[in-house]
């Protein structure tokens, strides 16, 4: 059987590489950029498991329509009509 490895444990070990990299400098909008990089993803996967119904990926989210719109507006994964 595979090591399950958790959703935080990955996110830890990612950020602790990032900031290794750093090589020492102080990272800026830290905050903004992970919740960035986690939020894409975690749009594309939604959006395939729904099969592209915005309802029910709002649901899966926990969020309200129009918010999950938003996001994929700002990810550009919806286009403008």
């Amino acid at each position: 059987m595979k090591n399950k490895i958790s959703l935080e444990e990955c996110l830890r070990a990612s950020v602790e590489q990032y900031l290794e990299d750093l090589g020492g400098a102080d990272p800026t909008d830290m905050y903004e950029m992970v919740i960035n990089r986690i939020e894409l993803p975690l749009l594309q996967l939604t959006m395939a498991r729904a099969q592209n119904n915005q309802s029910r990926a709002a649901a899966m989210l926990g969020l309200t329509r129009n918010t999950l719109r938003k996001k994929l507006l700002a990810h550009k994964l919806l286009a403008l009509r």
